[in-house]
């Protein structure tokens, strides 16, 4: 079985795209906050965007199950107030929450936050409470720099981010350190301020002691972790100049990597660096790269071809990054596959179904 643990509803109708260009220049020209009570989206539209694109490469790439989530660079938190943030979460969640339902057998909901720059994160602890205990969502996006591309927020290891993480931990959900689009015309949303946001937040989450303070707490690195993998040495060293000890140990059961990284050689490495148990199978389908590789004929971000192309990893090893981890890593997801009648059992002992 192999579990997707990171995927973005990019094909949403265009319906929901406009609405969401109005409520920007709604706010920004005249200040207004745009209700989507007017907004209707019938679900034959949804079925057909997600069976048109998602589900037809789901399908032929082998996936089984994929973690849903909006779509990462339209959470754009930089853009209004709370409130513009708080309805677009909530509609971009609901959105999520439908295709789900349209499609149980082959999508689990993930929640944007409603972040805001200089807000409290009293509205996305509300909002993720509301997304797990209601609408069955199994984890959250956590963007490192809600400014898109100023980095003008505290790192997330501060204590602003501490009653989301406690109610994090209380709902049993992880985050995925996902950043949003980029403001910043000098930095490219997907191949640069993606991966400077993974880079970014895994600094930040090593040098600090929030492990300390939430042993329980787990977050997921995206795209391979950034440049994470190939200056493992460098981060080691550093930890080890500070005395703050093994890298490996710092990482422990709390920090996590995806396999979103579109060539071989780059898989390989993620895999001979970070520890197997660290590894969640994913490929951000349909996401930054959508085009077919020349060299290989398959997509690009066909990453279980990829990943079964190595000759490393054990029967074991590669059971546990195509779904075990992720059960293990997401304390939610077995239960709602359970109920939607999907075995679980072989995969949390770590043999493929």
């Amino acid at each position: 079985m192999y579990i997707d643990c990171h995927t973005h509803f990019t094909t949403v109708p265009d319906a929901l795209k406009q609405w969401r260009d109005r409520q920007i220049e709604e706010y920004e020209q005249h200040g207004r906050h745009l209700s989507p009570d007017g907004l209707e989206i019938p679900d034959e539209d949804l079925a057909a965007a997600l069976s048109q694109g998602q589900l037809v490469l789901q399908a032929e790439h082998g996936i089984d199950l994929a973690l849903l989530s909006p779509i990462a660079g339209k959470m754009a938190h930089h853009y209004g107030d709370q409130e513009t943030s708080t309805t677009w979460s909530r509609l971009a969640n609901d959105t999520v929450h439908r295709a789900v339902q349209l499609f149980p057998q082959s999508f689990v909901g993930v929640a944007q936050l409603p972040q805001s720059p200089g807000s409290p994160v009293d509205a996305s602890v509300e909002e993720l409470r509301r997304c797990v205990e209601e609408l069955g969502f199994v984890g959250c996006n956590l963007n490192p720099d809600p400014s898109d591309g100023s980095w003008a927020a505290p790192p997330i290891t501060d204590r602003a981010y501490y009653p989301l993480y406690e109610a994090m931990v209380d709902l049993g959900v992880p985050a995925m350190v996902h950043a949003s689009m980029s403001a910043n015309p000098a930095v490219h949303g997907t191949c640069a301020h993606y991966l400077n946001g993974d880079t970014t937040a895994f600094m930040q989450l090593i040098s600090s002691d929030l492990f300390k303070d939430f042993p329980d707490l787990k977050l997921i690195l995206p795209h391979g972790g950034g440049a994470v993998p190939y200056h493992w040495g460098r981060y080691r060293g550093v930890m080890l100049d500070q005395g703050r000890g093994e890298l490996q140990d710092i990482v422990g059961d709390n920090i996590f990597f995806d396999t979103c990284v579109y060539w071989r050689r780059g898989m390989q490495l993620l895999l001979d660096t970070v520890p197997t148990s660290n590894i969640l199978f994913a490929s951000e389908m349909i996401g930054a790269v959508r085009g077919i590789d020349p060299d290989t004929g398959r997509r690009f971000d066909d990453t279980r071809a990829l990943l079964d192309s190595l000759e490393s990893p054990s029967e074991t090893d590669l059971a546990d990054i195509a779904a075990g981890n992720a059960l293990r890593v997401f304390p939610r997801l077995a239960a709602a596959l359970e109920q939607r009648g999907i075995s679980t059992t072989n995969n949390l002992e770590g043999a493929p179904l």
